[in-house]
C-alpha cells in the first residue's frame, strides 16, 4: 500500500466519508431546489428527446471526448449532477438490464464507497439495502446502511425511467434521489440521463465545510472555470467537484455492466471490475483513488460478501 492511500486512511475519519461518498444516483431531488413532477409517460419521454435534439453540439464537442456531457447545481441545500449520454447499446438492451432491482445491486457495487447491496421485493414494493463505507476494506457493521425505494416510474416500449429515493442518510443528509432515464435512438443507440442528488442539514454543511478545507481540498470535478497560468484548464472545485466526480462515477458502473452482458454470466462480475477501474483511470485528475491490484482485490471480496453472506440485523 503507497504511503499516499495510508495517509488518506488516517485522514478520512468516519463523518467525512459517510457524508460525501455516499451513494445516490441520480437525480430528482426535491430537497435540492430543482424540482421534479410525476408527469405523463408521453410528456418525459417527450422532454427527453427535446433534449437529446438540444444537446447535439455538446455531445459532440466536450472535455470528455465522447458523446457525453455532465452538468452540476448547488442550492443553499443541496446539490445535484446530471450526465447526457449516448451508448452503443440497443433501448430493448438497456431496458432490461435497469429494471431490475437485483442488477442495481451489481451495478452499485462497483463504486468504491459501496460495501454491499441487497435487493428485496415485498407486496408493497421493492427496496435497496445499500451499506456505503471507506475506499478500502471495511467490516459492515462499521459501514452506513441507506434504505433506497425502488421504482420503475416508466417502462415503454420507447421510454425507460427508473427512481431510486431514500429520505435519510448519515449527517443529516436527506432527500437522497436517484433517477435514469433512458430513449431509443434511430441508429440503434440509447440516450440516458442519470441523475444523482441529496439534501443537507447544518450538520452536514458543517462536515462538508471540513472535507473541503482538508483532505478534499485538491480535488476538483469536470466542469472547466477558466485556465491556469500555463495554459491548462482550470476545473471547479468545491460542492458541485464533489458531486460531479461521484456522478460520473456512478454512470461509468452502468457502462461497465452494460458492457459485461455479452459475457457468459459467471464471467461477467470480474469484466465489470475490470472495465470500471479502467474507465474511471481515464480521468485520473478526478477520480484516482486506488491502484488497480487494490481496487480489484478489494471488489472481489465484497462481491463474495454480496452474493453469499447478509449483513447484520443492522442492514434492514
Amino acid at each position: 500500500m503507497s504511503s499516499s492511500n495510508a495517509a488518506k486512511r488516517q485522514t478520512s475519519g468516519i463523518n467525512v466519508w459517510a457524508l460525501l461518498r455516499l451513494f445516490v444516483i441520480a437525480l430528482l431531488c426535491a430537497g435540492t431546489g430543482i424540482a421534479h413532477a410525476d408527469v405523463a409517460d408521453t410528456n418525459s419521454s417527450r422532454a427527453l428527446r427535446a433534449k437529446y435534439a438540444a444537446a447535439q453540439d455538446r455531445l459532440s464537442h466536450n472535455q470528455f471526448q465522447r458523446p457525453l456531457y455532465l452538468d452540476s447545481s448547488e442550492t443553499p441545500g443541496g446539490v445535484a449532477g446530471d450526465i447526457y449520454a449516448l451508448v452503443n447499446y440497443p433501448f430493448a438492451t438497456v431496458g432490461t438490464a435497469l429494471n431490475r432491482p437485483g442488477n442495481w445491486c451489481d451495478i452499485l457495487i462497483l463504486h468504491l464507497n459501496t460495501k454491499y447491496c441487497r435487493a428485496s421485493t415485498t407486496s408493497g414494493g421493492s427496496s435497496l439495502n445499500v451499506s456505503i463505507g471507506r475506499k478500502y476494506d471495511q467490516p459492515l457493521d462499521e459501514a452506513y446502511q441507506i434504505a433506497f425505494a425502488y421504482r420503475v416510474a416508466a417502462n415503454t416500449p420507447d421510454y425507460l425511467q427508473v427512481r431510486l429515493n431514500a429520505d435519510k442518510g448519515p449527517l443529516s443528509t436527506r432527500n437522497y434521489r436517484i433517477s435514469l432515464e433512458a430513449i431509443p435512438l434511430e441508429n440503434g443507440q440509447t440516450f440516458i440521463h442519470l441523475s444523482y442528488s441529496y439534501a443537507y442539514g447544518l450538520v452536514g454543511r458543517l462536515a462538508m465545510q471540513v472535507y473541503l478545507g482538508t483532505i478534499g481540498r485538491d480535488k476538483v470535478g469536470f466542469t472547466v472555470v477558466g485556465s491556469q497560468p500555463d495554459k491548462q484548464p482550470l476545473f471547479i472545485g468545491g460542492v458541485r467537484g464533489v458531486v460531479e466526480r461521484n456522478t460520473m462515477r456512478y454512470y461509468l458502473t452502468i457502462e461497465a455492466f452494460l458492457g459485461a452482458l455479452s459475457e457468459p454470466p459467471q464471467a461477467q462480475p470480474e469484466k465489470r471490475f475490470r472495465d470500471w477501474f479502467a474507465a474511471i483511470e481515464r480521468y485520473p485528475r478526478q477520480l484516482h483513488e486506488l491502484e488497480r491490484s487494490e481496487y480489484l482485490d478489494m471488489k472481489r471480496k465484497e462481491y463474495r460478501r454480496q452474493q453469499g453472506e447478509r449483513p447484520g440485523a443492522g442492514a434492514g
